[in-house]
């Protein structure tokens, strides 16, 4: 089959996806596999049907299900004490309500540093349903901080995998990309919140209620604001301190990196976290805390099933082959800057991972280094960031990460598209903008 038909058949499954999700309000797992089965049987060899749909689901169940479990124990203690309740009023005591958005958006940005998206979204979401509720801001706006907030530092930023590996494949600086990373993550997050502030406005987009587990109450009903934190910053603080020993033991030999090596994993640290909280519990006789976590992995099902399905279809997506193709093409173009951007747009567009999207461009991009001026040390850094912006577009219906912010948020697939998927546009082009101003002065 041609690249031209296949791009047709991706583009239409893309697009019956949405269509079927937010138009004809079917199920978004039942939507998944009926388009996901399409596009392999329209695509795909016979032989590789079954194993790449079993695949894409299974291999997103396993590198996510446990966080989303854990994640949801975490977000369930959290709402059932009132501990969302105490630390959101800790917070806005200090930046004040009209600065909620801005607040949750720093929580974010900071806590995206070390740890993926996926994990801080779902530690971080019970945060942003009460910023919500308590300042009246719609519920879609402060998701949409606080998930491109996360997100503008995974896709640029080591130690995440998909800025590291890429790093290491065109040989740019890692102290230097962190550094400049961060400095463009802030202007694209930045420009991510307004645009979703635009979004929200004039609709009729409700905030966040208070939940019946803790929805009264004075302030000295809730729990200690330490305690409150507690199961938020403890698998942070694991996590950060882990990424930060292997920065400096690459190999993993050294006292501290023994002694972190499993607290470090996202998964122990994440349970680390949910047991943590069962401090926050004031009734902790088994047949209490069975009931929470028993909420919690009813409450996960559902977003692990939907969120695997999304694996699912950017699994079929990637083995069609179009992204490899369409970078190719791409490739051809000489257009300094442009070419490692766009093809990075177009992978990450078509089959959902900013991290297999960031790595396929550095490995199209690096003989090409020299033909595109960029066979330099702030050649290779602008390169690498560029690749980074552009694997910021577009989140939406093959991403598992839109599936953990539209379903941790509780808002609608159509909702997510447009304030929080077209954010993630604003803010790659946003910054791949300023990259490319920067290269005036810097190459």
């Amino acid at each position: 089959m041609s690249t031209v038909a296949v791009f047709i058949l991706v583009l239409a499954s893309i697009i019956a996806i949405i269509i079927l999700t937010s138009t004809l309000k079917l199920n978004a797992f039942v939507s998944l596999f009926l388009v996901s089965v399409f596009l392999a049987f329209t695509t795909l060899p016979s032989g590789t049907i079954v194993a790449s749909i079993k695949e894409g689901f299974g291999n997103t169940m396993a590198s996510i299900g446990l966080l989303i479990i854990f994640g949801a124990m975490i977000g369930v203690i959290l709402d059932r004490t009132g501990a969302t309740l105490s630390i959101a009023a800790y917070i806005l005591s200090r930046t004040g309500e009209k600065n909620s958005p801005w607040a949750l958006g720093i929580t974010g940005f900071i806590t995206g540093l070390p740890i993926f998206c996926d994990s801080g979204f779902i530690v971080l979401s019970g945060l942003a349903k009460s910023f919500s509720a308590r300042s009246g801001m719609p519920l879609p706006f402060m998701a949409a901080v606080l998930a491109t907030s996360l997100y503008s530092v995974h896709c640029l930023i080591p130690p995440h995998p998909g800025a590291l590996a890429a790093a290491g494949i065109i040989n740019a600086n890692i102290g230097n990309l962190i550094l400049a990373g961060i400095l463009f993550a802030i202007p694209g997050a930045l420009a991510a919140g307004f645009w979703a502030r635009m979004m929200v406005r004039g609709k009729n987009y409700s905030p966040s209620v208070y939940s019946e587990h803790a929805s009264g109450g004075d302030k000295k009903d809730f729990p200690p604001v330490f305690l409150s934190f507690l199961p938020v910053v403890l698998p942070l603080l694991l996590i950060t301190i882990k990424a930060l020993i292997n920065l400096f033991d690459t190999e993993g030999l050294g006292l501290a990196a023994r002694i972190f090596r499993y607290p470090g994993e996202p998964v122990f640290a994440l349970a680390a976290g949910a047991f943590s909280g069962l401090l926050l519990m004031r009734n902790r006789e088994i047949s209490s805390v069975n009931e929470v976590f028993s909420e919690a992995i009813a409450k996960a099902g559902p977003i692990l099933i939907v969120t695997a399905a999304g694996g699912m279809f950017g699994m079929v997506i990637t083995q069609t082959g179009i992204g490899e193709s369409m970078g190719r093409l791409l490739a051809g173009t000489n257009a300094g800057l442009l070419v490692p951007f766009l093809i990075a747009v177009v992978m990450k567009t078509a089959q959902g991972s900013s991290t297999v999207a960031i790595i396929t461009a550095a490995s199209f991009v690096l003989p090409m280094m020299n033909m595109l001026g960029l066979d330099s040390e702030w050649g290779r850094l602008l390169a690498m960031l560029s690749m980074g912006a552009g694997s910021m577009i577009v989140s939406h219906a093959n991403d598992s990460y839109f599936w953990v912010v539209s379903n941790f948020s509780g808002i609608d697939v159509n909702t997510a598209l447009r304030v929080y998927s077209s954010s993630t546009i604003v803010m790659g082009v946003v910054i791949f903008v300023l990259i490319w101003i920067s290269s005036f002065i810097l190459i």
